[in-house]
């Protein structure tokens, strides 16, 4: 989205209040589940994690704990907790978040020196291609949706920031340093 049309912070914020993150949400839970269950294929309770960009109802968090696992939140408007950007982690959630990036590259740095070596970006997106028609998309009507991703993109991510292997399966997209 060029810059002139980016949401304000208020209304960012404003437009995330709309959202149902209840955790105790069962059909919230059940969207939410299939990267969970990716954390919990290749992570190990012992591992060390954040859920950059939780949003007001932490589900990630929320269903990781359940299963014993360490997990922390970041969130600019819901979770600011500045001292959670200053540690390294095993692995990184972003669930319905790069699509919300105003600076893609500074956040992917920012991510990747986030990470410790061997570790597990894992994204929850829809990307785009060329079967999805842009004019009838769903996903581009959030006006706080200001970055959209393709296959080409993701791989690009991957060699630019340096990612030893990427996975995109539906709407799931996992990198590990």
């Amino acid at each position: 989205m060029d810059k002139t049309f980016l949401p304000s912070v208020d209304n960012e914020k404003k437009r995330y209040l709309e959202h149902n993150n209840d955790i105790h949400d069962v059909q919230y839970q059940n969207f939410l589940r299939p990267i969970v269950e990716k954390v919990l294929t290749h992570q190990k309770p012992g591992d060390f994690g954040l859920d950059y960009g939780a949003g007001p109802g932490p589900v990630v968090e929320f269903l990781l704990k359940e299963k014993g696992y360490q997990i922390l939140l970041f969130d600019p408007f819901f979770h600011p907790y500045p001292e959670n950007l200053t540690k390294q982690y095993d692995y990184i959630i972003l669930t319905e978040v790069v699509e919300h990036f105003h600076h893609p590259n500074l956040e992917f740095h920012k991510l990747k020196s986030l990470l410790k070596e061997n570790g597990m970006l894992y994204i929850l997106t829809h990307p785009y291609d060329d079967s999805i028609s842009f004019d009838r998309w769903y996903y581009k009507n959030d006006q706080t949706h200001t970055f959209f991703y393709t296959k080409e993109a993701f791989e690009w991510i991957k060699e630019f920031y340096g990612f030893k292997r990427m996975e995109i399966e539906n709407r799931i997209i996992l990198f590990q340093l």
